[in-house]
């Protein structure tokens, strides 16, 4: 290497007295590079402050070391934990992450999507409901050959890998508390109906009420659309009506925080007259009062695991072997119960 001149990737190739070829397999995360080999490469990168070439690496591997992260709905803390998921991944394997909100009802979906594809040459992608089922997105990624993880998708057509929770059993048993407790007037709130969460949820919601010959209530059950102030409508109808319900199970915890404060607006003490839960675990589920009894739903790991995988397909791009078939992932959900439920009043 030249005095005062930046260090290539011969210059680590020398030091650490292997090939071209070994460093760039060590630099690019590849698998099945033996211990031995990488650490004598990372430590001639470090001795030398070694910093690879962003496009020099993109146009030597065929690769852009771009990652797409496609979603349709930015409201609430989904999202943005999402993505903080997947960009650790990408951070780990040398990476960048291009994060777009699609929305699906433009009549250019499918062409906008296209030309994000093929202009920034996106290695793969990870896509999150509604765009996860979302026909136009998904034959556009096809017919590019873009490899792409599927997050908690309403149908799994076996043709790219998903990573999922079962939002239907984690509903049942979070219904089943409620029940365990005494509550038979049990109100919910649907979540957006683009999203197969909401589906599924209600969809658990309504067994734990069948397996104990409940009867659903048509003016118990309110559609919000995953949002705080959808929340706060649907709470009103629920909470101001003759007879309200003495718990009431909202589809995330934007929407259940909206029903705590309707309640302390018109004077409902909590749990001791209602009692509220919610869906996600999300940071605002620790801040209101009471904190919220919820499901927590594990989006982080979800987002990893996705982008594990993509980063998985991706190197088969440079190996020419043929990738791992469609797989799926489930990832286990937990009950967390904090002080915003309880048995219901006496005289219910």
């Amino acid at each position: 290497m030249k005095s005062g001149g930046k260090a290539t990737i011969t210059d680590v190739a020398v030091l650490a007295g292997v090939s071209i070829k070994s460093v760039s397999r060590v630099i690019n995360k590849e698998p099945n590079v033996r211990e031995k080999m990488r650490e004598r490469v990372m430590r001639a990168v470090a001795e030398l402050d070694y910093r690879p070439n962003f496009s020099a690496r993109s146009l030597a591997g065929m690769r852009s070391f771009l990652i797409g992260y496609l979603f349709g709905d930015p409201s609430g803390d989904y999202a943005h934990r999402v993505e903080i998921g997947i960009l650790n991944r990408c951070r780990e394997a040398g990476y960048h992450l291009m994060v777009e909100q699609i929305d699906i009802s433009a009549p250019d979906v499918a062409a906008r999507t296209a030309a994000l594809v093929t202009q920034l040459r996106l290695d793969g992608v990870v896509l999150t409901p509604p765009i996860t089922d979302f026909p136009d997105v998904l034959r556009v990624l096809r017919e590019a050959g873009v490899p792409y993880v599927r997050i908690a998708p309403d149908q799994d057509f076996g043709d790219s890998p998903v990573v999922a929770m079962d939002d239907a059993a984690a509903a049942e048993q979070l219904t089943e508390h409620l029940i365990g407790l005494g509550h038979r007037e049990i109100g919910f709130i649907k979540g957006d109906p683009g999203h197969s969460a909401a589906r599924l949820r209600y969809e658990g919601y309504c067994r734990a009420m069948a397996a104990h010959q409940l009867k659903l209530q048509p003016h118990l059950v309110e559609q919000g659309l995953f949002s705080y102030a959808s929340g706060l409508e649907c709470a009103r109808r629920l909470l101001l009506q003759p007879k309200r319900p003495t718990a009431i199970f909202a589809s995330n915890d934007d929407m259940a925080a909206a029903v705590i404060a309707v309640a302390h607006e018109n004077g409902i003490r909590l749990p001791s007259e209602l009692s509220v839960v919610g869906f996600d675990d999300a940071p605002i589920a620790g801040v209101v009062w009471p904190p919220l009894t919820t499901v927590r739903q594990p989006i982080a790991q979800m987002a990893e695991a996705a982008a594990d995988i993509l980063l998985a397909l991706t190197g088969h791009k440079d190996t020419g072997s043929p990738p791992a078939a469609a797989s799926r992932r489930d990832l286990e959900y937990e009950i967390k119960l904090r002080q915003s439920t309880a048995p219901p009043p006496a005289d219910s």
